[in-house]
């Protein structure tokens, strides 16, 4: 056992876990932040996704104790039932879930692909790497790709991405 510290949606946390962890089990099991979801446990479904220290990391593959001093969010804390993130509001509004299982990993995802696209940080079909990246469809698909959705959601998804943005995707 060992003792980590991070702050998960603001709020300074001490925990004393098994060194084999993972982070999504120390969010559901130890802090019963029950938005991540636990999906293929392989990193290939994107469930998982949360938000540390700015970047977008699918919580299964990480030890929590490799978080040490890390700010973490997760869907928890981007928004709330009174008051929604514009993501959060977008996926409802193009109804971007069906099952609702895969949505906090994808909002979490889709926020930091925004916050990517503004920091200028290329993807696999950035064409021109010297230019501001701008969001298209391709780079929006790209990015979004570690995110499955089995009921198929893709372009309503797409569309609420595209309106947080401020144009159509």
């Amino acid at each position: 056992m060992t003792r980590v510290s991070f702050d998960v949606n603001g709020e300074p946390h001490q925990l004393e876990l098994d060194t084999r962890t993972t982070l999504l089990d120390a969010l559901r099991e130890h802090l019963h932040l029950t938005g991540t979801k636990k999906g293929c446990d392989h990193g290939q479904c994107g469930a998982c996704t949360v938000i540390v220290d700015g970047r977008r990391i699918n919580s299964c593959l990480t030890l929590a104790v490799m978080h040490q001093g890390n700010e973490i969010t997760t869907i928890e804390g981007l928004g709330s039932p009174e008051q929604l993130h514009p993501m959060q509001a977008a996926f409802v509004k193009h109804d971007g879930y069906q099952c609702g299982y895969c949505t906090p990993g994808q909002i979490c995802s889709a926020v930091a692909v925004l916050d990517e696209i503004r920091a200028g940080i290329p993807s696999h079909v950035t064409a021109d790497l010297i230019a501001p990246v701008r969001l298209s469809n391709a780079e929006l698909r790209e990015r979004m790709s570690g995110n499955i959705c089995r009921c198929g959601a893709y372009s309503n998804i797409a569309e609420a991405i595209g309106e947080v943005a401020g144009r159509s995707a």
